[in-house]
């Protein structure tokens, strides 16, 4: 296999930021009396849009509710934000695929708001030559955001590693017929990872590093 486009997702593969936004799903549903899910249960919910995640991580909030709650989120997510950082290893890895002239793209449950904010806060904003975020197509784990993505910069299934922490971004990479790429140190277990028979799962940056550039 040789790759010539890698698509990575954002929170919990190139952005430590799990710990945050289970957090400020927890936080908001003590502001609004609901059942706070588990950490385990929050996290497993990471990568599909926000108000999929947050109707599924916490069965009692309705959609009557989903705006204050949405409203709580984002405060509580804010207040964490300044903290959040990229996975220690995350900016040398992108520095050397490109130095290999390999296209990056991002594929996000993110905003495009959310996204367009932490790319300038990284000063990423360049890095990738095309995003997709969840309120622009359809949800993780559609095939929409990789189908676009690989119509747009001109390459085939073949030719496409995505990279991510959860199934969803590793069920998504199958629909698409492209090769998944599990990380293990983000939102969902090994175990669930290898379930979507990724190529490879990893549990270190520097070794995802690895196993990209020997293969492109």
């Amino acid at each position: 296999m040789s790759y010539s486009l890698v698509v990575f997702d954002w929170d919990g593969t190139l952005m430590d930021s799990t710990h945050t936004i289970v957090a400020a799903i927890q936080a908001s549903c003590r502001d609004l009396e609901l059942p706070e899910p588990s950490a385990s249960e929050a996290s497993w919910v990471i990568g599909l849009s926000l108000d999929s995640a947050l109707l599924r991580a916490v069965p009692k909030l309705t959609p009557a509710l989903l705006p204050r709650f949405l409203e709580r989120y984002r405060v509580h997510y804010l207040q964490r934000d300044p903290d959040i950082k990229l996975f220690d290893g995350a900016l040398d890895m992108l520095d050397a695929l490109a130095a290999r002239n390999v296209k990056l793209a991002v594929a996000t449950g993110k905003s495009r708001v959310g996204l367009n904010r932490v790319l300038a806060a990284t000063g990423l904003a360049g890095r990738f030559e095309a995003t997709r975020t969840a309120d622009e197509t359809f949800s993780k784990p559609h095939p929409a955001m990789l189908l676009q993505i690989m119509e747009e910069l001109d390459t085939a299934p073949e030719h496409v590693a995505m990279v991510g922490d959860t199934s969803h971004d590793l069920q998504m990479a199958n629909s698409a017929g492209v090769h998944g790429v599990g990380v293990a140190y983000g939102a969902h277990p090994p175990d669930e990872l290898q379930a979507c028979a990724p190529q490879v799962v990893v549990h270190r940056m520097a070794e995802l590093q690895a196993w990209l550039l020997a293969r492109v």
